[in-house]
């Protein structure tokens, strides 16, 4: 065998052991036999002594909401998990993660992920990264009138999620939501808004089997929205006005798996 052929069966090697690996780490997350481990890592995104001041006084309990809402939703689909999450609040950190490509070309975002999960990697000080375990780096803004928040992200690929959040304790229920957005994206949830932020119907809206043109109380978590009484496209107050729809249990495995473990309601 050749010095060339070595070096390219190594790589594939390598690539197989990702591939694998990736696998596995997915497999993990979305079979939904033991609480979900999370860990968020808070950044002050802008510099602002407003971020600084949120990131201080952050506690775990501040996330309870997102457990109940994962709770509450997986009841629904039969399941009985609980925690269904396992949360840690990890120290601040100054550095900023890669910001993600403007023009939205394909190999520009997957060259901005592969650098995204390489500087989380760096970031965790650790030889081996913990499998399994979904990180969110949540970057803290001051809140400016009609100045509106990046775009939030969440990868499958690499169980990494970067959010964009304000810090204000007033917002922090509406923070949670982009939080569990993300997350679920983390575990292969699809969005289901279109241009606009507007729900897509029926996928993107609770109580789907009503007309889209009735307002609704309660949004899907992947739509992120909902239309109200007065006919304005609106953002929930808190989870609890959020629903995991039928299409997004689907992808998440809330549906199959749950439903199999749970039927002889054991």
């Amino acid at each position: 065998m050749t010095f060339r052929q070595i070096r390219i069966l190594i790589l594939l090697v390598v690539l197989g052991a990702a591939v694998g690996l990736t696998w596995l780490e997915q497999t993990l997350v979305r079979a939904w036999r033991a609480p979900l481990e999370v860990e968020v890592v808070p950044i002050n995104g802008d510099g602002s002594p407003e971020a600084t001041e949120m990131i201080r006084t952050l506690k775990t309990s501040d996330f309870d909401d997102i457990n109940a809402f994962l709770e509450r939703e997986l009841a629904r689909y039969g399941a009985r998990l609980s925690p269904a999450m396992q949360l840690a609040l990890l120290p601040a950190l100054d550095a900023l993660p890669p910001a993600p490509p403007r023009d939205g070309s394909v190999l520009k975002t997957v060259f901005w992920s592969l650098q995204l999960r390489w500087w989380g990697y760096r970031q965790s000080g650790e030889w081996l990264p913990q499998l399994g375990t979904v990180k969110l780096y949540v970057l803290y803004h001051a809140p400016q009138d009609g100045v509106a928040l990046e775009h939030s992200l969440g990868l499958q690929k690499g169980l990494i999620g970067v959010v964009h959040a304000f810090a204000d304790v007033r917002q922090a229920r509406q923070n949670n939501i982009v939080i569990a957005h993300e997350l679920l994206h983390t575990l292969g949830a699809t969005d289901k808004y279109g241009p606009g932020g507007r729900p897509v119907y029926p996928q993107g809206y609770a109580d789907p089997e009503l007309p889209p043109h009735l307002p609704r109380r309660e949004a899907e978590i992947m739509a992120g929205r909902l239309v109200n009484a007065a006919g304005r496209l609106v953002m929930p107050a808190s989870l609890e006005q959020c629903v995991v729809g039928a299409m997004t249990a689907h992808e998440i495995n809330f549906d199959e798996g749950f439903r199999r473990r749970f039927a002889s309601g054991h």
